[in-house]
């Protein structure tokens, strides 16, 4: 098989983690007798430095070319000012946005090596594989946004809207999904306040006629956010909008121990896909070679998966990782005796390959 990959290594760790991925993609593609080729863009604070940009239009003209796009991260203090113009984070929803990008699929799982690593109990946590389904492309931070000098004082606004197709599309995902799962599907909303939530509990009943053979059940965000921590092993498909399942996806991820273990894909219609650790930055470490590059392994798994098709190859990555956690391999953010670099690890997933 020849495919195209675009790399957007970004900004802090993210060349570091990028370069592991990469490695891994070539290893994986000379098993199994695969023809991939990469192209290197710029998004993020870098971007905003050399172009002025978040996402140059050269970018988003390759990514939308490519077979699938692997990203790994953006920001810093350097473009933290909150009244910049322009700022990093742009660069992430323009490129959702422009490349018709709804879902983001962020799995949450378990590994029995790692759960001495998590904040909570060893019983709580054995046996956790729950996917978060998150609506990207709607919501608040796409609404309509401002502010106004009243007689009150100054008024900020952020609009929270819906179209009853944004919320169709993503819930029938997410019943999809769950289908090939453990067919339970929880959709979170806050319906006893917001309009929009009553219309996203509304569809989610009606598409639940269409799959009689998947569990569907309401849950409120606020509860839904306990009930992650005292019984996260309860859920297998959770699907929320856009804000919800920002703050549920990163409060899932800290159920393994570690934000640098859980990967994560953005997609839409088609097979192109984006697809991206669910860190950030780190530009604490960035540079030396202590990141953690695990969840940009698995990200690359996905993209193997779900943009190229390429299931037993996904699979042997994931095994690969799971093969050199059971070793005893360590990033310093897991502990151990002897911690390794960011490239020792992705060295070791490697030859777990072979």
């Amino acid at each position: 098989m020849k495919a195209s990959i675009v790399l957007l290594p970004g900004d802090g760790v993210g060349p570091e983690v990028v370069a592991e991925a990469r490695k891994v993609l070539d290893a994986v593609s000379a098993k199994f007798s695969h023809q991939l080729s990469y192209a290197s863009h710029l998004i993020g604070g870098i971007a905003i430095d050399e172009t002025g940009d978040p996402l140059p239009p050269a970018t988003l003209t390759a990514c939308k070319a490519a077979d699938a796009v692997l990203l790994g991260a953006v920001g810093g203090p350097k473009w933290d000012d909150p009244n910049a113009k322009t700022r990093p984070e742009k660069g992430l929803l323009a490129i959702r946005q422009g490349l018709g990008l709804y879902a983001n699929l962020r799995p949450v799982k378990s590994y029995p090596e790692l759960i001495a690593s998590s904040p909570l109990k060893p019983e709580r946590i054995a046996g956790v594989n729950l996917l978060v389904l998150r609506e990207l492309t709607g919501g608040l931070y796409f609404g309509k946004q401002g502010r106004e000098q009243t007689d009150r004082g100054v008024r900020a606004f952020d609009t929270l809207e819906y179209v009853d197709f944004e919320i169709r599309r993503i819930v029938k995902l997410g019943f999809t999904l769950a289908r090939g799962r453990k067919k339970k599907l929880t959709s979170v909303d806050k319906a006893n306040v917001i309009e929009t939530s009553r219309l996203w509990r509304q569809i989610a009943t009606e598409l639940g006629k269409e799959f009689p053979d998947v569990a569907l059940e309401h849950q409120l965000v606020d509860s839904c956010a306990m009930r992650l921590v005292t019984a996260p092993g309860s859920f297998d498909v959770m699907v929320t909008e856009n804000m919800f399942g920002d703050i549920l996806s990163d409060e899932a991820a800290v159920l393994t121990g570690s934000l640098g273990m859980l990967p994560s894909a953005s997609l839409g219609e088609g097979k192109l896909g984006l697809y991206e650790p669910i860190h950030g930055s780190a530009p604490d470490i960035a540079g030396k070679g202590i990141a953690n590059p695990v969840g940009t392994i698995l990200s690359a798994a996905m993209l193997l998966r779900h943009s190229l098709g390429l299931e037993r190859e996904a699979a042997a990555v994931e095994a690969a990782v799971e093969h050199a956690l059971a070793k005893g391999a360590r990033t310093k953010d897991l502990g151990g005796d002897k911690p390794l670099s960011t490239g020792a690890m992705g060295d070791t997933i490697v030859e777990a390959l072979s």
